[in-house]
């Protein structure tokens, strides 16, 4: 074999085996390094997201190979639905800088991403959806709890999910204008609960179904929700009756934004139609919460007719939809946090007797059917005592349906 043979065959032998490495490294996946998915220790804010945020982009952080190394990095589009605070199933001044703050995050340290805005021109392009939640803790004062979670869009699955723990630094929980106005709890609704278990869920395990199914059209009702915040009542109002319009579209929601929307431009007549239907969904599973606002340390409603004004019109179709549907119903009162206990408990229960009178005098074949009694402040949702908006849901009426 001449010198020049030798040359081009140790050349071949070179070649072959960088290949080798090449596909060796491309097929082996290295251990992944130990991810951290929840931080206990309470931090700042800006510490936790951090920390939480951080977590998740590396647990979907694609292997780390010689080929991939050489390649240009593909990014992948995550949807961000807007989160929730886990208590009220409200969105809030909170979790509006939660999503900021998350955003800005995976935009800067988490290059694989392209974070995108939840609407519908999104979905066609969205790889993962990323849903979170951050609440008060009930057994850590002055604590919040943030979870997240990222979801494979065409699997279903749960690829990541991270918690941290925030100092509260003042935080401002005040609803947005839409769960401000809201007259109805929206926790029990199918969707925000399944949306609250899936930033909780375990990697590999699946999304929730009835979430999940219906991201299409909460994107729709998210953009017409922003529509009202903005004071666009009528174009909301477009958009929430197109998202009823679909095959997922009925939900509390956008029921209750269809109502709101119509109020807000006059609609009286319209406006009760809507409420109506958001009490027949309510009655159909099984839980309704109602926000009647009273006066301090009193069964009358509050004074203020831009608050009050639309309580008959609750009250009538409340006891209208419950003759019709021949449920029976514990009406049961809660106040917030402020007073003693047995003070709130027995205002609690007057109050919760004064919206059974009523009713029954609304609709004659409720009497028998329904019961009242009081919590006092023992179900706050929120907690803080604050009796301003930003707790308005601890005053609520509860209307549980029983066997008759």
């Amino acid at each position: 074999m001449s010198l020049r043979q030798g040359a081009l065959r140790a050349a071949c032998v070179t070649t072959l085996a960088v290949a080798s490495l090449l596909l060796i490294s491309a097929c082996q996946t290295p251990p992944p390094a130990p991810v951290v998915r929840e931080v206990v220790e309470a931090l700042s804010l800006d510490q936790a997201v951090a920390a939480a945020t951080d977590s998740l982009a590396a647990q979907v952080k694609p292997p780390e190979t010689l080929l991939s190394r050489l390649e240009k990095p593909v990014k992948r589009p995550v949807l961000m639905d807007p989160s929730l605070d886990a208590a009220s199933g409200q969105q809030t001044a909170l979790t509006r800088q939660l999503d900021q703050k998350v955003n800005d995050r995976l935009r800067v340290h988490a290059a694989q991403f392209d974070v995108l805005p939840f609407a519908q021109a999104s979905l066609g392009r969205a790889q993962y959806l990323l849903v979170g939640t951050i609440t008060r803790m009930d057994n850590a004062r002055g604590v919040f709890q943030i979870h997240l979670a990222m979801a494979e869009m065409k699997t279903g699955k749960v690829v990541a999910q991270a918690s941290a723990r925030a100092k509260d630094e003042n935080f401002d929980t005040t609803p947005t204008p839409y769960y401000r106005d809201t007259p109805v709890l929206m926790l029990k609704d199918r969707v925000v609960e399944g949306y609250m278990r899936t930033a909780q869920t375990a990697p590999g395990q699946p999304a929730d179904s009835a979430y999940l199914e219906r991201v299409a059209a909460t994107a729709m009702i998210q953009e017409a929700t922003t529509l009202y915040n903005a004071e666009r009542y009528q174009d909301a109002l477009g958009l929430y009756r197109e998202s009823l319009a679909t095959p997922a579209g009925e939900q509390m929601r956008s029921l209750n934004g269809v109502y709101l929307s119509n109020w807000k431009l006059g609609n009286v007549g319209e406006a009760e139609a809507a409420f109506g239907k958001v009490v027949a969904l309510g009655l159909a599973s099984k839980a309704l919460g109602v926000k009647f606002l009273f006066n301090p340390g009193s069964t009358d409603f509050w004074a203020d007719a831009n608050i009050s004004g639309p309580y008959q019109l609750w009250l009538r179709q409340i006891a209208r939809q419950a003759a019709q549907t021949k449920v029976c119903m514990d009406i049961v009162g809660h106040t917030s946090h402020t007073g003693s206990e047995a003070f709130n408990d027995r205002l609690s229960a007057q109050r919760a007797a004064s919206i059974q009178r009523k009713l029954e005098a609304e609709a004659p074949a409720l009497v028998g059917r329904l019961k009242s009694s009081g919590v006092g402040f023992r179900e706050n949702l929120i907690g803080t005592g604050t009796d301003d908006a930003s707790d308005s849901l601890d005053r609520r009426v509860e209307f549980k349906i029983n066997a008759c």
